[in-house]
């Protein structure tokens, strides 16, 4: 479906701001009764309303990690997926009453499994009389009243993402997804639901949808001429009067955006990334917080509004489904009007139940294809490559990656004016859980290389250019004092950089001296056997996303493109694979960058 003012209006209430409106939800006279009950005291003024929330889902429907071909399980023995969520969710339906709740997420939805991956690219829900996307039958049976946008859901294109908003039952809130030409909402808004209350009229609740700004940088191949993304804060500000002025009890938002108040792209883009928490602090008239994008746990913040005085209170949930976020909202009716009294958020842990058999059921065939396809025989291996140590030692699976964006880039540049431009590549250690066995090579072991949807391009770069990009990528580590034992695993992430904003360069050979400080660690950098000319200039193969500007390394955004493919890089590695029939690791793996301590090597 194209982006199209008119089919959106015909979604939503015909009203100036082009609102969605959604009828009432009725309280059965035993769910009411719990409802008062549960609210302690105020012989009978009290109203108890709960609100769910997850956010960051990812693609995960079922307990199972589909790159290892196992169910979940990490260090902490989480589990994933909306079959656990349901029956979370199912739990407090009984114990609060079905409907004295909402049920809410906070975006990223339909990017991060292969699950959600083939029903994007390989049998697309875009496709003439093709399925329905699993993330949308799974969160339509479990009954979602509403979902913001997160920046993953653009990842493969408007067209994707636009029939996944039909095939959803609920609305895909973004207040600040705006149309590129008329600047009005794209997306609806917001939603009104009308919950019914054992006394009184019935509670207004109004929930507010947020998305990140970043999608701009992140995502610009997609939305470029299509959508802008203003702040958050800007359209909070706009938006949450309107709400009041339209009768809304409580206003919660559910934003695609941290708490911590940073932004990832630097000052590309005059909006913060991780702005939540500023929204509680200076937009008045806001109840609680869904927060979403930054993969940590919040179980319950509160925020003094400047303004107002009055506590905001935010959660995030913990990604995947690993978490399920509860508000619990007391209201009380007096003069004529509901009040919120007062607002808790906590968090269930998913691992606590068994998933959901009505789930599991529903989209057992979805599953299994994608067992199937996910398990297909694409090569073989000379030796075994594993990306348990590729965050702090120069190991063949990041050089793997790297030799296959060369090959690429030197193909597609062949017979061009660059063709004669050396080139280099970036790469990250995506999954520490990653790898490669000896023997044959399955899709879903390279795939898990590249767990992004990342397309590659080519940039031009300088000599000098390059060594400030090394410098900044390897703000990475913590600094380490000479001598005594290094604990790797106290090693890497200083200031909370995650390991897919660490970059290994390729084609050249460094050393990173982390007994330094940050900006001059850099040394015996050499190409070619010679130290770098900074004068020099070379072809970098980038991934989109650091090529946008994710991240806010230096100068790659800026640089001149002089190719770019829309393929995922991780179906350019399967691809490579399939045609050459064998990975020889003795072609590509070498050491050519390592860790330092005044000049002695740390491992």
């Amino acid at each position: 479906m194209s982006l199209n003012r008119r089919n959106f209006l015909g979604r939503t209430a015909a009203t100036g701001a082009g609102v969605a409106l959604v009828g009432s939800v009725g309280a059965g006279s035993a769910e009411a009764r719990e409802a008062v009950a549960g609210s302690g005291g105020g012989r009978g003024r009290h109203y108890a309303l709960t609100v769910l929330g997850t956010t960051d889902l990812h693609g995960n429907v079922f307990n199972w990690d589909y790159f290892t071909d196992a169910e979940f399980d990490d260090q902490a023995h989480n589990d994933v997926g909306l079959a656990k969520i349901s029956t979370l969710v199912n739990e407090v339906r009984r114990e609060k009453g079905r409907r004295n709740t909402l049920l809410i997420d906070a975006g990223d939805t339909i990017q991060g499994t292969q699950l959600s991956y083939y029903y994007a690219r390989v049998d697309p829900i875009t496709k003439a009389h093709g399925p329905v996307h699993p993330m949308a039958r799974a969160m339509n049976a479990i009954g979602y009243d509403a979902a913001a946008l997160g920046n993953h859901e653009f990842n493969y294109g408007i067209p994707v993402l636009r029939k996944f908003e039909e095939q959803c039952h609920f609305p895909l809130l973004g207040a600040n997804a705006l149309d590129a030409k008329t600047l009005r909402p794209a997306f609806p808004p917001y939603v009104i639901k009308r919950v019914r209350a054992p006394f009184g009229r019935d509670v207004r609740v109004a929930v507010l949808g947020l998305t990140n700004p970043g999608i701009a940088i992140w995502d610009k191949a997609n939305v470029q001429g299509k959508m802008v993304f203003p702040g958050l804060e800007e359209q909070a500000a706009k938006w949450v009067p309107k709400l009041r002025s339209m009768g809304a009890d409580v206003v919660i938002v559910a934003a695609h955006s941290g708490a911590s108040g940073t932004s990832s792209y630097g000052d590309q883009l005059p909006y913060v990334e991780n702005a939540a928490a500023l929204v509680a602090e200076r937009v008045p008239g806001i109840d609680a917080i869904l927060v979403g994008h930054a993969h940590v746990e919040i179980p319950e913040r509160r925020v003094v509004n400047k303004e107002s005085g009055k506590e905001v209170v935010l959660s995030e949930p913990l990604k995947w489904g690993q978490r399920l976020t509860v508000f619990d909202f007391d209201l009380v009716w007096e003069q004529g009007c509901w009040r919120v009294a007062s607002v808790g958020a906590r968090v269930l842990n998913s691992n606590t139940v068994a998933e959901d058999r009505k789930i599991t059921q529903l989209l057992r065939g979805e599953h299994r294809k994608v067992v199937a396809y996910v398990n297909q025989v694409i090569g073989t291996s000379s030796a075994a490559m594993s990306a348990a140590e590729a965050a702090y030692k120069d190991t063949p699976v990041i050089d793997f990656i790297n030799h296959v964006q060369v090959e690429t880039v030197r193909a597609a540049l062949r017979g061009s004016a660059y063709a004669g431009l050396p080139v280099l590549s970036q790469a990250s250690c995506f999954s520490r859980t990653a790898g490669v066995p000896a023997g044959k090579v399955t899709i879903r072991e390279v795939a898990g290389l590249y767990p992004f949807e990342n397309t590659l391009e080519a940039r031009v770069l300088t000599g000098a250019q390059i060594r400030e990009y090394l410098e900044f990528s390897a703000r990475y580590y913590v600094r380490t004092a000479p001598g005594g034992a290094v604990d790797p695993a106290k090693l890497t992430n200083a200031e909370n950089i995650p390991d897919f904003n660490y970059d290994v360069v390729s084609g050249l050979s460094y050393e990173i001296d982390i007994a330094k400080a940050p900006g001059a660690r850099i040394s015996k950098l050499v190409f070619d056997g010679k130290p770098l000319d900074d004068a020099a200039r070379f072809v970098l193969a980038v991934n989109n996303y650091r090529a946008s500007g994710g991240g806010n390394f230096p100068h790659v955004a800026r640089a001149k493109q002089v190719w770019a493919n829309s393929e995922e890089i991780r179906n350019t590695i399967i691809s490579w694979v399939r045609a050459q029939g064998a990975i020889d690791v003795g072609r590509f793996a070498s050491v050519d960058w390592k860790l330092t301590r005044d000049g002695a090597p740390v491992f």
